[in-house]
């Protein structure tokens, strides 16, 4: 009886090794070529996406950036019997140049990644090949399954496995580790980006390509209260899915996000932070008058209203304001005076970052630090400065809240395993400007719309403030090596609304259209996507109609 437990135990023994033994026989021998490939990275310059990278979602839970399986072929040249035959069977069945694949084949001396991201059909038919020394396999790569959708703001998943552009790039590293590198696990981020407000704000942009011709595009809805982003937009943008297309075609400028990491000159939509430093230091009133001389001489250089435009009599700031007059902006400048003009250009942010959660750029506008004299007047209507969009947006903030400037952000929350592990909170200086000037400066604002240039933006019910901007493009933009400005423009409106108790501000740039200035291009523009905030937010009237 002992015997028998002890031959039975044997028994066991000896089938569980035959088990083992055969088992690693398959890995080894029979597919060694598949796993030694995978694990040597297949042979390609990135590596896998890790599971654990966290994803990205919009204010509402719609996936922007996520992780998915990818079915993927490879070869082991050395195991495939006929490589010209299969060459053309896998050229037939992927799509692919078969010339092509047949000198990578021959050069390849062990393993080749043929084509990653396998369509279904592609599948099936590689199956039904089932070629030797070729095989499927799959992993986790990102995916963006909103497409074109934000896709500045997101950025993508380069080659070698790091973020580049955007949220991807800015946030690599906790989407990679987590929060302080606590966790091997990737967090997720929740955006504070509102999908149909991002919907409609770039559709408005692909109508204002053909509606007026432009060349690019951004807008940007902003809380003014709270520097949370409710949508941002470009055209043209692109599919971050395909990104190796456009880096092959050298199109990388495409990937930039215009509305941080691009410098421009604002015009005349500046010259409300003119009046903003004129009116906080009680140099002037919305009711201060002077005449407009037409003209302007400084130090042999000359000025002009725009079309050299003349306003005869007297004119109120307001008026300065509705008519976008430059030589008034010039005159509050003075009354202002240019070490306090300098002051609240920098008190308005516009000498440093913004702090964005995004990659920025940012001038430090050292030929206005120069202190001549041409270069404070001009600057007092917006030319011969530079900013980004993000920077004007977050000055226009400070008009429209009380007068504090606050951090623009775009991720809302951090998530691990489901559960926040950090709530952005909102960032809000100290008053740049006192409650009183933003009042004001908001009611001459207002005007602007009712009686101004901008009365395209108006909306029945509703108190509108905004400002119009059509610059000139300075030579040196374009990489032309010429002092002074093209025949291009860029054109451009800042409103907020309710004027009084504003719950978004909106920016929309528009890059050379095919129109005099931005009372024709920007201005409708904005009204179209303020209707649509208004109606999809279902805001009360501030008036009878």
């Amino acid at each position: 009886m002992k015997n028998w437990r002890i031959n039975l135990i044997f028994f066991f023994f000896l089938a569980l090794s035959a088990v083992i033994a055969y088992r690693l026989f398959s890995l080894q021998i029979l597919k060694g070529d598949f796993y030694k490939a995978l694990s040597q990275g297949l042979y390609v310059s990135f590596r896998d996406v890790p599971i654990e990278r966290g994803e990205i979602f919009l204010k509402n839970g719609e996936p922007l950036a996520i992780n998915i399986d990818s079915p993927f072929v490879f070869a082991a040249p050395k195991k495939m019997k006929n490589l010209e035959e299969a060459a053309g069977d896998l050229s037939r069945a992927l799509k692919i140049d078969k010339d092509l694949l047949l000198k990578k084949l021959k050069e390849s001396r062990s393993y080749l990644m043929i084509k990653e991201r396998l369509t279904k059909e592609e599948v099936n038919a590689l199956k039904k090949l089932n070629l030797e020394g070729v095989y499927l396999s799959e992993k986790k790569v990102r995916y963006y399954p909103q497409e074109t959708m934000a896709s500045q703001v997101v950025g993508f998943l380069g080659a070698q496995g790091r973020g580049q552009y955007g949220l991807e790039e800015f946030y690599n590293d906790i989407l990679e580790k987590g929060e302080n590198n606590r966790s091997a696990k990737g967090h997720d981020l929740i955006l504070t980006i509102d999908y149909n407000i991002q919907f409609e704000a770039e559709k408005i942009l692909k109508e204002a390509k053909d509606k007026f011709g432009i060349e690019s595009g951004q807008i940007v809805v902003i809380d003014p209260n709270s520097g949370r982003i409710i949508a941002l937009a470009h055209f043209p943008n692109f599919n971050p899915n395909g990104y190796k297309k456009y880096a092959k075609e050298k199109n990388l400028s495409i990937f930039k996000n215009s509305v941080t990491q691009e410098l421009f000159e604002p015009g005349s939509v500046f010259k409300s932070i003119t009046m903003a430093g004129a009116l906080n230091e009680g140099k002037i009133t919305p009711q201060t008058t002077y005449h407009d001389p037409g003209v302007i001489s400084i130090g042999g250089y000359k000025i002009y209203n725009y079309e050299k435009r003349r306003y005869p009599g007297k004119l109120t700031m307001t008026n300065v304001l509705e008519k976008s007059i430059n030589s008034g902006a010039v005159f509050a400048e003075r009354k202002l005076g240019n070490n306090s003009f300098l002051k609240y250009i920098e008190r308005f942010g516009f000498f440093h970052p913004t702090g964005i959660d995004l990659p920025e750029v940012y001038s430090q506008n050292r030929v206005i630090k120069r202190g001549r004299e041409i270069n404070f007047a001009t600057a007092s209507f917006g030319q011969g400065i530079e900013m980004t969009p993000i920077q004007l947006i977050r000055a226009y903030c400070a008009i429209a809240n009380g007068g504090k400037l606050v951090r623009p952000h775009i991720v809302d929350s951090i998530i691990e395993n489901g559960k926040v592990v950090k709530k952005e909170q909102p960032e809000i200086s100290s008053p740049i400007i006192s409650s009183k000037t933003s009042h004001q400066l908001a009611a001459m604002l207002v005007s602007v719309v009712k009686n101004g240039f901008a009365k395209g933006a108006g909306i029945n019910g509703y108190y509108i403030a905004g400002k119009t901007g059509t610059a000139q493009v300075a030579f040196s933009n374009l990489g032309i090596k010429k002092s002074g400005y093209s025949t291009k423009t860029i054109q451009t409106f800042v409103g907020f609304a309710p004027a009084f108790s504003p719950r978004f501000l909106a920016l929309v740039k528009l890059d050379n259209p095919k129109t005099r200035s931005s009372e024709y291009s920007a201005v409708p523009t904005f009204r179209k996507l303020a209707e649509y905030i208004i109606h999809y937010w279902q805001m009360p009237p501030d008036y009878e109609q």
